[in-house]
């Protein structure tokens, strides 16, 4: 028995006409998926600028273990170009020392606080430290701090407690020493699933968090996302190229 083949013939482009051409070009930018995200602009140089001049400090509870949420911020900070550190509460004095010196040699110009649990407590004596040494503090957010803390002293533009009223947490006091603006925020029943072990994992807490932080850093300083292609873009482009209309 004679084997069959089959063969394909390849038809030059040359031979089709122009016409044809540019249709066949436009059926085939119809057919070639588009990409479902958009696409995010470069920031300015004015944000990056206020980014890269720009360090959160994010501290977690007694155990590390329990305030992972606070590496999934850092991640997304990362992410928008602003440097950060993480670090366990007991760090906070010997954080405060180096975020004075930064700032002092102009390497740093915007300190922006982030803790959870006993983090968030450990944030008054971190902005209260930072005051003495003449430095100030933009931004501090505290997560649902497991003790009754106060606000003695220090220069923090603005401090946000964020807390479960009917769990663990407390509202921030302030005594005549504190000049900053100071929110207490009951997210206990506002925020679904929210606890005090998941407060800072939770999605819509992450949300608040970075928008807060986005809102010292960037401002009005033009980081918006590009608008996503839309799907007549590529054949308009693809028709144009070969001159079909």
């Amino acid at each position: 028995m004679t084997p069959r083949f089959s063969t394909t013939r390849t038809i030059s482009t040359r031979s089709l006409p122009a016409r044809w051409l540019g249709m066949v070009a436009l059926a085939l930018a119809l057919v070639l998926p588009l990409g479902a995200g958009s696409v995010r602009a470069a920031p300015s140089p004015a944000a990056a600028a206020a980014a890269s001049t720009t360090h959160v400090y994010l501290l977690r509870g007694v155990l590390n273990i329990f305030s992972l949420g606070l590496d999934d911020i850092a991640a997304k900070l990362d992410s928008q170009g602003i440097p950060n550190t993480v670090a366990n509460f007991v760090s906070w004095s010997s954080l405060a020392d180096e975020a004075a010196t930064a700032y002092k040699a102009g390497r740093i110009k915007t300190i922006i606080l982030v803790g959870h649990s006993s983090g968030a407590t450990a944030l008054p004596d971190m902005i209260n430290k930072l005051g003495q040494l003449g430095v100030p503090v933009k931004l501090a957010i505290g997560l649902d701090s497991v003790f009754k803390t106060k606000l003695v002293g220090g220069n923090a533009e603005r401090y946000i407690n964020f807390y479960i009223a009917n769990g663990n947490g407390e509202p921030v006091r302030r005594d005549d020493g504190f000049h900053g603006k100071l929110e207490n925020v009951d997210v206990g029943s506002a925020v679904p699933g929210v606890g005090h072990i998941t407060i800072e994992k939770n999605q819509i807490m992450q949300q608040k968090v970075i928008g807060a932080i986005d809102g010292v850093v960037f401002g009005g300083k033009g980081r918006q996302p590009a608008a996503p292609p839309t799907r007549m873009a590529a054949p308009q482009r693809a028709a144009s190229a070969t001159g079909y209309r």
